[in-house]
């Protein structure tokens, strides 16, 4: 294909509307559809992007909806995506989906629209790899005995990413994650029980039995581990393998969490080897609980398996722009008031030494805006009582103004996974009957 020449014109026929971009600007394009023309190197890798290809006018054909990739285009020029009028929003969802746009890419607006719609049919579009046959072309698998043997391999490596990467997809799915959900709950009860007096034998301490009964016990919670780290790792290994996108897989957070739960136990092991159980490093072994500490991001694991977990990091995700002005609310008032605090209480000969500085009347600032009240400070003069309601009063404003925006995206994106686990159990229980 021509369009990866620097320099050339590329013409992008939607439905009919034909639009005409330089090969730089497809190659640095918003919308991954039409960015991924620029890396076809031949016709047959252009023909799984587009629906058809002219090679001497070097137009590409999207049989799409032409006023719905009009709309996708004023997005891409001025950052607002709103519904194309009169069209539906399932359709024009989907259109979304197609060019590589996600629901938080709408307008609050229309993302409000979609997630009654959604709610009110309770249905869900199928994913961009469900519009395409197993090979990724329009038509379907090919039926030439040569790209069998590929189509097999294509089919077995898109199940098994399927049964570890959604745990609804299939029986083997479930038991699957099952059994992981099972090494996740046994790590946590191995990571508190080390932290008990009486297992710490790693420091040497044994309090109220002989070291060989120390030595078996702490002996049978290292295998344990053991197990539960090779099954982890097998699971991570096997994910990457069968993945079809190795970067994206490397980018995903949880991914990415899966890394750093198992990463901790594999440096402690190396540790011990090359330093030996009795060294001074043992001893002090403040670095080897630093990372075995972090083994509690082994619960952050059952996100792939909890609607919850998952709506909750989904929340985040969307509503950081939220969560920022909320810190940034905390802040300026914790600002304000630990100065007025430290001036009323101490600063004007008060006296009072839990006020002696103005970090220190941030601690009581903060306590007091989220209503925790330790207690543990407090002021003792008029003023500074006064002050203190007026700083718990704030903190209750302050606190509730982004709490509707977080809410409102809390019960979409509760919404969103909700419909998409009932289609999965739906998909699973249609395979079932088949």
């Amino acid at each position: 294909t021509t369009c990866g020449r620097r320099g050339c014109l590329c013409v992008l026929n939607v439905g009919g509307a034909r639009y005409v971009f330089s090969g730089d600007v497809i190659r640095d394009f918003p919308l991954s559809r039409v960015s991924r023309l620029h890396r076809c190197a031949s016709e047959r890798e252009v023909l799984e992007v587009c629906d058809d290809y002219d090679r001497e006018t070097n137009e590409f054909f999207f049989d799409r909806h032409a006023e719905a990739f009009g709309f996708i285009l004023l997005y891409v020029r001025r950052g607002a995506l709103r519904f194309a009028p009169q069209m539906c929003e399932l359709s024009f969802y989907h259109e979304m989906r197609y060019w590589g746009l996600e629901t938080p890419d709408l307008e609050p607006c229309c993302q409000r629209r979609l997630d009654d719609r959604l709610t009110d049919t309770f249905t869900a579009l199928p994913e961009e790899g469900d519009l395409r046959g197993p090979q990724g072309l329009p038509g379907g698998p090919s039926c030439s005995p040569a790209t069998e043997p590929a189509s097999r391999l294509a089919r077995w490596l898109e199940s098994t990413r399927r049964t570890f990467e959604e745990p609804t997809s299939s029986l083997a799915a479930q038991v699957l994650a099952s059994v992981s959900m099972l090494f996740v709950l046994v790590s946590m009860v191995m990571l508190c029980a080390s932290t008990l007096p009486d297992w710490r034998t790693e420091e040497g301490k044994v309090v109220g039995e002989n070291r060989s009964d120390a030595r078996d016990s702490r002996t049978g919670m290292e295998v344990m581990e053991a197990v539960c780290i090779g099954w982890f790792t097998a699971e991570v290994i096997i994910r990457f393998v069968v993945s079809q996108d190795k970067c994206e897989f490397a980018r995903r957070p949880l991914n990415l969490i899966d890394l750093l739960s198992v990463t901790p136990y594999y440096v402690s092991v190396a540790v011990t080897s090359l330093t030996g159980a009795d060294s001074q490093l043992q001893r002090a072994g403040v670095t080897l609980r630093v990372l075995r500490i972090m083994r509690v991001f082994w619960l952050i694991k059952l996100a792939r398996h909890f609607l919850g977990l998952q709506t909750l990091g989904l929340t985040l995700r969307r509503c950081y722009r939220e969560m920022v002005m909320l810190l940034i609310f905390v802040c300026v008032a914790m600002a304000i008031f630990s100065a007025l605090a430290q001036l009323l209480e101490h600063g004007l000969d008060r006296g009072n030494p839990a006020f002696a500085s103005i970090p220190a009347a941030s601690w009581w600032v903060i306590i007091s805006m989220t209503t925790v009240g330790y207690g543990d400070m407090y002021p003792v003069s008029v003023a500074g009582r006064v002050l203190g309601g007026l700083c718990v009063v704030s903190g209750i404003v302050l606190l509730a103004l982004p709490i509707t925006f977080i809410y409102h995206s809390f019960v979409q994106c509760y919404q969103e996974l909700k419909v998409r686990h009932a289609r999965c159990g739906r998909s699973l229980a249609h395979e079932g009957g088949a």
